[in-house]
């Protein structure tokens, strides 16, 4: 495998003509211009990953990353560690809301052990653990920095094993109790705003619980002080193995033009992170929905990404993304099918492109 540096310096961005084609393809089909919307952004969106108009999603497949955190020794999740093993063979079992919507997406389900805080022995479970959880950020860095750059090859390598298949698209998903902390503590040390604006209840907390969550982030940040201008660094200091799995998933999706799809405020964080180490991954990534919890809303600032739903989702694990599949799906099948004003025998010299208003 190449060294990372190398991997994320042989990152393009996204192909313009490819994009023009596409856009000039949708201007000229039978509807009024730009009326399909954010349908039409996808399409072109695309094509500039690929550099085709048609873009066909039959081979669909979700990466979900485990892994277990310090952290919830300060009593920051209502939910006791242990979850994060039983939810992780749950998914492979098919019964977690993952599980449920890959199958009925019709995508291949890869869940990921990189960091489970338990020997786990499960037909189906790809073993990858770093080691078994990161150390509690309140007290010092979640990892080194050499396992914070494995984890990220980790999620490189799934995606070169996803292209070898002939995976088409790829979701991201996560499953680790404690993790909208870590999630939440990266967000905020890349952006420096307060922890009243990012930090949720995750999978529910007391508001006195809440308000141990939020300390306890603003100490790992004033413990730690993880450099923003070094990504590494703050995967390191308050990450997860986790968010680095899939981080390298935007990487190496971006690295093969693949498109690639971020669930909720886990996967968005991950997502941030891979931008930051380098910006034109954000080319191949698609969000899926707006997830509910508050620094969900910041990272899309950041990406400059629109979701496609708005469903009051927190589920995690990657259920938007199994949701979203369909809605590129769709936005092929528009962009391919649909007939021209000339196939249809329709002189379109009415139209008015309000788009430009």
């Amino acid at each position: 495998m190449m060294d990372l540096e190398n991997i994320l310096d042989s990152i393009k961005g996204g192909d313009e003509e490819s994009k023009a084609r596409a856009k000039n393809r949708l201007d000229n089909l039978a509807k009024p211009l730009g009326s399909l919307g954010h349908l039409e952004e996808i399409a072109i969106k695309l094509s500039g990953i690929t550099g085709k108009i048609n873009n066909p999603m039959e081979k669909k497949q979700l990466i979900v990353m485990s892994s277990d955190n310090g952290i919830v020794e300060e009593g920051v999740s209502c939910c006791p560690q242990k979850i994060t093993t039983i939810q992780t063979i749950n998914m492979i079992r098919g019964l977690t809301g993952v599980g449920v919507l890959a199958r009925f997406a019709g995508a291949d389900l890869k869940v990921v052990d990189i960091g489970i805080n338990d020997d786990v022995d499960y037909p189906g479970l790809i073993k990858r653990k770093i080691r078994k959880g990161t150390w509690n950020i309140s007290k010092g860095p979640a990892m080194t920095r050499d396992e914070a750059v494995r984890s990220i090859k980790i999620g490189i390598e799934m995606i070169d094993e996803a292209v070898k298949e002939g995976v088409q698209v790829v979701g991201t998903g996560e499953m680790g109790i404690g993790n909208t902390s870590t999630s939440s503590a990266i967000v905020m040390a890349f952006t420096d705003v307060d922890a009243d604006v990012v930090v949720g209840k995750g999978a529910g907390l007391t508001e006195e619980a809440y308000e141990n969550k939020k300390r306890v982030i603003k100490k790992a940040l004033d413990i730690n002080k993880p450099d923003k201008n070094d990504p590494i660094d703050v995967l390191t200091k308050v990450g997860g193995f986790d968010i680095g799995g899939m981080a390298g998933c935007f990487i190496g999706a971006a690295y093969h033009r693949l498109p690639i799809l971020i669930d909720g405020l886990i996967s968005g964080a991950a997502a941030l992170l891979a931008y930051k180490l380098n910006p034109l991954v954000t080319d191949y990534m698609f969000a899926t929905h707006c997830s509910a919890e508050p620094g969900y809303k910041l990272i899309m600032e950041e990406l400059k990404l629109k979701p496609m739903l708005n469903l009051d989702m927190r589920l995690g694990e990657g259920s938007g993304c199994a949701i979203s599949f369909n809605i590129l799906e769709a936005a092929n099948e528009i962009i391919t099918k649909m007939a021209t004003f000339e196939e249809a025998t329709i002189v379109n010299d009415f139209l008015i492109d309000i788009r430009q208003g």
